[in-house]
């Protein structure tokens, strides 16, 4: 069995988390927030837990948290008797996360097909937006397959 990470374990981990995110195009500190909520032990957090185990400020926590809450990556609930709002991470955070990348390719591949039919397919512009558009279409629908066959082994998620 695993021992326990201390809490500057814990700490160097989340930040080294949050820096792949953000080096992925997630804000960095959404990316935190995300990181510091994947390993709380109960799964969900307040605004002040969140604020006191990154040592961030309230506002800097509260523009994460809309941000996150905006792209469904995490919920907001009430727990019996508290008057805190708790943040929960979706079960498919991760899937979610590449679904909204893919459909960004599916915007990608009929942008560049329309400046190639803008410029003519046998120009040299024309060649390289539809050896693009051929790109984002190939990897748009193998993505499109991969989420699929996740869901499909992992019902629950």
């Amino acid at each position: 069995m695993a021992q326990e990470p201390s809490p500057e374990q814990v700490s160097q981990f989340v930040e080294r988390f949050a820096g792949v995110l953000a080096n992925s195009g997630v804000p960095s500190m959404s990316a935190r927030v995300m990181g510091r909520m994947l390993v709380s032990p109960t799964g969900t957090m307040t605004a002040s837990e969140l604020a006191e185990a990154l040592k961030i400020s309230q506002p800097a926590v509260s523009g994460a948290v809309r941000q996150l809450l905006q792209v469904s990556f995490i919920s907001r609930e009430r727990l019996p008797g508290s008057r805190k709002d708790h943040y929960r991470i979706r079960d498919d955070v991760f899937a979610a996360i590449l679904e909204r990348r893919n459909n960004a390719l599916g915007e990608w591949e009929s942008t560049s097909r329309s400046g190639a039919d803008l410029f003519g397919h046998d120009s040299p512009a024309g060649r390289r937006l539809l050896e693009a558009a051929d790109f984002f279409a190939f990897i748009h629908e193998d993505m499109n397959q991969m989420i699929k066959n996740w869901r499909a082994e992992h019902p629950t998620h």
